[in-house]
């Protein structure tokens, strides 16, 4: 009788966890919406401080260096820190460090108080997205990929509004008013108050209550999850050291190439992110219905004959090349993020933190490494190398079977 009521009460907790509130979801995808915005004002304006502050290549690099460390190596230990002990206000704490920034970086007068302005708006980031990711694998029921394409694509948005914002206001009245778009983390503030409310009374329960359904599964031996894990972060970095030659230095190979003006850059790269956030939403659901590891193979590879044939594109061309790049390539990250937590079930913050903080460090390099290599060979000969990043997509097909397991052992066909 006793065994039977613990069976009922858990299937009833199991239900309740597999009931999807889009409510949160979507409150927290425009958060990080805004906060992606805020983030990516940085590489948008970097054309005026390279003509404002006399910058070379390699010091734009830096600039991106020292803004994506920041916003990756904390990423991983608030993970961490979070699934040992949750912390509800650290998701609206986290915005005081994105307005900080944004205000230093208005008033900033010389490169070193630019790197600190740099550095405090990747530490926002870096509290804001492993704990925001938690949030949304708490209100996603089943449907984890969904919820993760639905919070990432605020953050593409906000990537994509980063540049037009930048084209139609701060090209205008100039690096002072980004102060202005500092008031969007007060708006994101108060937004976040009212999610982690909902965290610390329900999303807890049903966090809980996921990682119980989740230990019914078979787990995978420790060498593949190993093996795993090492692909995932292959793949990312394939992924985000192309992603980081486009975001970083797109605007400047425009320019350069094809001599447009900075505005019309700037609403190419818009093009690219605004197809970027239209693949993410896109990756996340397809891995539900196909699978994770099909998506994730198509996404890298797929993107080959594109990145291959951008080098040698005109300006008529260049536009609809790097829109298919970065619709294709954006929708691998959903897949990713949970197929990781999906090989190390239990561990939400920890690998988010982890895939986030990777892309944001991965990135950094990737962006100081390439802005370094162009000061010595020329941006046009980075991108035909950098093309032949998505070949690393062939290492998805080595990937472990983990939902073919998972269904197994719970008794599907």
């Amino acid at each position: 009788m006793e065994e039977r009521v613990m069976s009922q009460s858990s299937g009833k907790a199991v239900g309740q966890a597999d009931q999807t509130v889009f409510a949160v979801i979507l409150a927290i995808s425009f958060c990080h919406l805004l906060n992606d915005m805020m983030q990516s004002l940085l590489p948008a304006i970097y054309p005026d401080l390279k003509t404002n502050f006399g910058l070379s290549f390699g010091q734009i690099g830096i600039v991106s260096l020292v803004y994506q460390l920041t916003a990756s190596i904390l990423q991983p230990l608030v993970g961490l820190y979070a699934d040992r002990r949750p912390t509800p206000l650290a998701l609206p704490g986290g915005t005081v460090f994105s307005l900080a920034g944004l205000v230093v970086l208005s008033i900033a007068h010389s490169y070193a108080v630019l790197l600190i302005g740099a550095g405090l708006l990747g530490v926002g980031s870096s509290v804001f997205h492993p704990e925001s990711s938690r949030v949304a694998r708490m209100a996603a029921g089943g449907r984890h990929g969904l919820a993760q394409s639905l919070f990432q694509v605020g953050g593409n948005s906000g990537q994509a509004l980063g540049p037009l914002a930048a084209a139609l206001v701060v090209v205008r009245w100039g690096q002072s008013s980004l102060v202005f778009f500092a008031l969007l983390a007060l708006i994101s503030g108060a937004i976040l108050w009212n999610v982690g409310t909902w965290y610390k009374h329900h999303g807890l329960a049903r966090l809980s209550d996921g990682a119980a359904h989740e230990a019914l599964r078979a787990q995978l031996p420790s060498g593949s999850v190993k093996r795993g894990m090492a692909l995932l972060l292959a793949l990312v970095f394939s992924k985000y050291v192309y992603l980081a030659s486009l975001t970083s230095y797109f605007t400047f190979y425009l320019i350069h190439r094809f001599g447009v003006s900075v505005q019309s850059a700037q609403l190419e790269l818009f093009a690219f992110l605004a197809a970027a956030a239209v693949g993410t939403i896109l990756g996340g659901p397809l891995g539900d219905r196909i699978g994770r590891k099909r998506v994730i193979w198509f996404s890298i590879l797929g993107t080959l004959p594109f990145t291959l044939a951008l080098p040698y594109a005109n300006l008529f061309w260049t536009g609809p090349l790097v829109v298919l790049i970065g619709l294709i390539l954006a929708s691998a990250f959903p897949a990713m993020v949970v197929f990781a937590q999906e090989l190390v079930p239990g561990k939400v913050g920890m690998i988010s933190g982890l895939f986030f903080g990777l892309a944001f460090g991965l990135g950094g390099l990737g962006a100081a490494g390439l802005g370094a290599l162009a000061d010595v060979i020329g941006l046009e000969r980075v991108y035909g190398l950098c093309s032949f990043l998505p070949l690393i997509g062939l290492l998805a097909a080595l990937l472990p079977d983990v939902e073919r397991r998972a269904a197994k052992s719970l008794g599907h066909p």
